[in-house]
């Protein structure tokens, strides 16, 4: 049987990323770009025109690569900037007609189902439950799944602060205990719902938690002293989160110029890592978690998966 080539693209509020596989799901390439779609999203609901050239820019290379390697089906998901923004619709229609890219707007729902399908493919073999929550630039959704062939949700909330759009709305470049209080008792608002509906903590002595985010993945790389940000070699790693902590206060107590110059943050990162933590601890803080496994795995994951199933979008 002749290779199949398959791709997946999965937009978000910061950044964009380009998977391409075989049918077996052996990666041939993989790539990630710093878009800032979200940026300045948070002013009138709207993608500004620097955004929107970014993410057009950054999707025409990815369809490029698309077709130097002849991939064969795809499926391009984008998220919560383009659920909230005004022009969102229109931005989509904007990547199919300059781009030849077809994306589509998930939902909260699916897009946390897609991660958790990613996620617990890094759930030890013994683990009845999994506790999985993915920070992104512009939401995060916490999601409690039963982990079986195929995993169910029992409960899931999305929560409309990210590291972009938090980072800018509470003005967090660098760390200030008034504006980090403020954005500590969002995000706890809603923890605690998820804690209560839920019914989280009758769940946890038997399910793992796991953090699919750039912010997890970095986080545990400063937490094992790596010697630089692998997110490969960070990918199914597990912490005591009271380990995580440590290297959170760092963060804190470092200014804007000292984040971009850490090997593990950068200067692209370094303007939302601070509000990224914020989001991340609290989390974990008050759904009293004690260990935490960070995973590269995600959505794309999933994505790739039912590809090689049935495919979704011919890539003509």
């Amino acid at each position: 049987m002749a290779t199949k080539n398959l791709a997946a693209i999965d937009l978000g509020t910061n950044n964009c990323r380009l998977r391409i596989t075989d049918n077996h799901g052996y990666i041939l390439y993989t790539d990630s770009a710093t878009t800032k779609l979200g940026e300045g999203l948070i002013k009138n609901m709207e993608f500004t025109d620097d955004a929107i050239e970014r993410g057009l820019k950054c999707l025409n290379k990815f369809a490029q690569t698309m077709k130097e390697y002849k991939v064969a089906e795809y499926r391009a998901i984008t998220t919560a900037s383009c659920r909230m923004a005004k022009n969102g619709k229109q931005f989509v229609q904007m990547v199919e007609e300059l781009c030849g890219i077809k994306l589509e707007i998930v939902s909260a729902y699916e897009e946390a189902l897609l991660n958790v399908r990613g996620a617990v493919l890094n759930a030890p073999k013994n683990c009845e439950f999994a506790l999985v929550y993915d920070l992104g630039g512009g939401s995060t959704e916490i999601t409690l799944a039963e982990i079986k062939n195929e995993p169910k949700i029992l409960y899931t909330v999305s929560i409309p602060w990210g590291a972009r759009n938090a980072s800018e709305h509470f003005n967090l470049c660098e760390y200030d205990e008034q504006k980090a209080a403020l954005l500590r008792d969002e995000i706890k608002k809603y923890t605690r719902d998820f804690l209560v509906n839920s019914e989280f903590l009758q769940y946890l002595p038997k399910c793992c938690c796991i953090a699919t985010s750039s912010t997890a993945l970095r986080l545990m790389c400063m937490t094992k002293k790596a010697e630089t940000y692998d997110r490969y070699y960070a990918d199914g790693l597990s912490a005591k989160t009271s380990d995580i902590d440590k290297q959170i206060e760092k963060i804190f107590k470092s200014s804007l110029l000292e984040l971009e110059q850490n090997i593990y943050i950068g200067e692209n990162r370094a303007p939302i890592i601070v509000a990224a933590c914020l989001i991340f601890q609290t989390i974990y803080k008050t759904l009293q978690i004690k260990d935490l496994i960070s995973s590269l795995k995600n959505a794309q994951d999933a994505i790739i998966m039912d590809l090689i199933g049935k495919g979704v979008t011919k890539n003509d």
